[in-house]
């Protein structure tokens, strides 16, 4: 398998829950701006729709979309919780969160929107991120064992320092990212991805 990435992008969330589960990736490098592969390959003949995450499957075909992308790497490390149980749709449920009401989010961040619109993009992110922070009772989204909207959140978290949306009142989303940081399988992909 290989997943296409861009370095700290959201497809680090896939990167992190194979390192987690000790799936092999091949990696493949991509530049969101000039929509190449690390070799040169021009990356909407893999994805026609030009981003990552993007993972090469061994029989041809591609899977694209964290909604996707996430629990099919989750069930093949054994991170994603049995098919058919509530803990699944929970951990479907904050994938969903995560995608539609955070990531989506940073649009006006990353896309250098004027100042008004960044400051409410950041408005509104911590107040999603504020019911996030009620939410996470445990060490970790689903309680006490890691799983695939771990990976995606500290992405995020990791987002926010960046583009500078302060977390530091929200004591247990600081606690979670350093958890995560300090994971094995985090300090893998940051290294693999350069960052």
């Amino acid at each position: 398998m290989k997943l296409y990435y861009s370095p700290g992008a959201c497809s680090m969330a896939g990167h992190i829950v194979a390192a987690e589960g000790g799936l092999a990736l091949d990696l493949v490098k991509v530049d969101l701006k000039t929509h190449k592969t690390e070799t040169g390959e021009g990356f909407y003949a893999i994805n026609p729709k030009g981003y990552v995450p993007t993972l090469g499957l061994d029989d041809g075909s591609i899977l694209a979309e964290n909604a996707a992308v996430l629990p099919f790497l989750g069930d093949k490390t054994g991170s994603m919780p049995k098919s058919g149980s509530m803990e699944r749709y929970h951990t479907m449920e904050w994938i969903g969160f995560i995608n539609s009401e955070l990531h989506k989010s940073f649009a006006p961040l990353f896309h250098g929107a004027p100042d008004d619109q960044q400051a409410k993009a950041k408005e509104k992110i911590l107040g999603r991120l504020n019911l996030t922070e009620d939410k996470l009772t445990g060490d970790y989204l689903m309680g006490g064992s890691f799983t695939p909207p771990d990976a995606y959140l500290y992405v995020i978290l990791r987002w926010c320092e960046k583009m500078g949306v302060n977390i530091s009142g929200l004591p247990r989303l600081t606690a979670f990212k350093a958890r995560m940081a300090a994971r094995a399988g985090v300090q893998k992909a940051l290294k693999e991805e350069g960052l």
